[in-house]
């Protein structure tokens, strides 16, 4: 790319600048990392190296080359021959990337018919083929099955096998491991790097995270309202990031940051909260078991006779949360979270166990039949912002809901809670009469938090709240669950894949697999002295917490990485000194 220009034209209004003068190379064999927040043009620049800005999008100055052929000014037909041939592409999301009604064999076949190569047969067999070397167990079963059959990390494998088919000279992935378990993370980012000494392929990688691209890039260019503000190698970017911007990114990444720092620094609170503190929640060998028979058409007739199979999601689950603290519960999906904490809100049934909330049993009703007290004691804040909150009402109407649903005051009084709730969640009160699509995923989530605080609830239950956004955003949100804690005295039940983000903000920590408790206990002791295979296994996969590879020889030179410390580098990194601000 050669001093590339673009901006998007909105109706009514002056042309928006989103690229200016963005210069960057790939050579074959390497990586480069494209690292910025969302809005700062990162994946703007894939759209103008595929050819595939919306139609309100131009190139305004400048070219983007590709082995020695000046793609700028291309036709959308001569584009279409190098687009999915030449240029491979993974989407962000893996799900959205794929059709759901058609099977991923033939989804990851489509590149090499549209661009006629083989026959029927030989495409599958180079699919079957590619399934195999991106690690998908038996690619024969799998070429027929649908998206909705396979694991977040399974539909990235066959992205990366689609976008792999053609044998392509460059690989664009767009934020690839997103919201994936930071084990899956790792394997995906394994595996293109693999790729890359294997193909000689060149990858420009986009990603929100320094953190990632410090461990796999070679060189890196960050980007900040289409500029770049800092490039070069990698070890010399992190070594002396010399740009207030990336130096804020570096401090919001996993690089240089203590596990064990970071839990000591959450004790110097712990120690604030009375050693009699009452248990608000406790939870006595909970059990949850599912009953799959939507598998049963894909099985053989025989198979299907034997009857429908049955999933155990918790498995004697037992645990206790004292008034005032956290319990930081971390896993992989699939392997219980979810189900655990919407038992403990009265959501789901258990099948066996117990749960009280201040003494009181959790007891399920179907519509949440007499369950008003209860719901006012628990409140859930959710993964996805825009997801869980209405598009259709303002933020007014938003935190307003909870208030009349439980009968909170008189409408003057609710108005006085509303301004109060945008005011200890850092929220501008003018954004009161917005609606959400209005808002950035930041200032989304701390609505949803507000929601959550409007009924003055004893329990908080946050279901993976920071996973979807970026890693300077998931700062801000965990300084703001932070110091409403300190402020409000809140009891927390804390969902995350991310041991990282657990050790931020855990008293103690419940690790489950497979629905099991595999390890449970204060929050330094599991991150200093993990006892089992599989939370060793969650810290590696912490980016930056990985022994250093060839591309990383540098940053190991520059001791940005302390790989000695068994509880180093796992979390969204910054010094357990760092000022915490909303």
């Amino acid at each position: 790319m050669r001093d590339v220009s673009a901006e998007f034209t909105v109706p009514g209004r002056a042309p928006v600048p989103v690229l200016d003068g963005v210069s960057l190379d790939v050579e074959a064999g390497s990586i480069r990392a494209v690292v910025g927040e969302s809005g700062s043009g990162k994946s703007t620049l894939g759209r103008v190296v595929t050819g595939t800005l919306p139609e309100n999008g131009r190139v305004t100055a400048g070219e983007v080359v590709l082995g020695g052929r000046t793609l700028t000014g291309l036709s959308e037909r001569q584009y279409r021959a190098v687009r999915g041939k030449e240029i491979g592409y993974i989407p962000q999301d893996a799900l959205l990337g794929l059709n759901p009604l058609l099977p991923v064999g033939v989804q990851a076949a489509e590149p090499l018919r549209a661009h006629g190569v083989g026959s029927r047969a030989e495409r599958r067999e180079r699919v079957l083929d590619l399934f195999a070397k991106v690690g998908l167990r038996d690619p024969a079963r799998l070429y027929g099955r649908h998206p909705h059959e396979l694991s977040g990390g399974m539909c990235q494998r066959v992205l990366i096998a689609a976008a792999m088919s053609t044998r392509p000279r460059l690989l664009i992935a767009d934020e690839p491991t997103t919201a994936l378990d930071v084990t899956v993370q790792r394997t995906i980012l394994d595996l293109l790097s693999e790729l890359v000494e294997s193909e000689d392929l060149g990858i420009l990688l986009i990603t929100h995270d320094l953190g990632v691209a410090a461990e796999r890039a070679d060189e890196i260019a960050v980007v900040k309202d289409g500029r770049i503000v800092r490039g070069g190698r990698t070890g010399e970017v992190i070594a002396d990031p010399g740009d207030p911007y990336t130096e804020d990114l570096l401090r919001s990444s996993s690089l240089g940051f203590s596990g064990r720092q970071a839990a000591a620094h959450r004790l110097e609170y712990a120690r604030t909260v009375p050693a009699d503190s009452p248990v608000v929640v406790e939870a006595k060998e909970v059990g949850k078991t599912f009953t799959s028979r939507a598998s049963r058409a894909s099985r053989p007739f025989r198979a299907a006779r034997s009857g429908p199979d049955t999933v155990t999601a918790v498995a004697g689950a037992s645990f206790q949360v004292r008034r005032g603290t956290t319990l930081g519960i971390v896993g992989e999906s699939g392997s219980g979270k979810t189900t655990l904490v919407r038992i403990l809100a009265g959501l789901t049934p258990a099948d066996s166990g117990t749960v009280e909330i201040d003494g009181e049993p959790v007891v399920h009703h179907r519509r949440g039949a007499g369950q008003a007290a209860l719901y006012r004691k628990v409140q859930m804040v959710y993964q996805d912002p825009f997801a869980s909150l209405n598009p259709r009402s303002t933020v007014r109407a938003i935190l307003d809901e909870p208030l009349r649903g439980h009968r909170y005051g008189t409408a003057q009084e609710r108005a006085r809670r509303i301004t109060e709730l945008l005011e200890v969640t850092g929220l501008p009160a003018e954004l009161a009469d917005r609606y959400t699509a209005e808002l950035s995923g930041g200032q989304r989530q701390r609505v949803a938090i507000a929601r959550a605080l409007a009924p003055r609830p004893d329990v908080v239950v946050l279901d993976e709240p920071v996973s979807a956004l970026d890693v300077t955003v998931q700062r801000q949100i965990l300084a703001l669950l932070d110091s409403l804690q300190r402020e409000l005295g809140l009891t927390y039940v804390f969902i995350s894949h991310d041991l990282g983000v657990i050790a931020e903000v855990s008293d103690e920590i419940v690790v489950l697999q497979h629905g099991h408790i595999v390890e449970r206990g204060p929050a330094l002791g599991i991150l200093t002295e993990p006892r089992t295979d599989y939370v060793k296994e969650l810290l590696a996969s912490i980016p930056g917490a990985a022994a250093p590879g060839p591309a990383a020889e540098a940053r190991h030179d520059a001791a940005v990485l302390t790989p000695h410390d068994p509880a180093v580098l796992v979390g969204p990194g910054r010094s357990a000194a760092t000022e915490r601000t909303t």
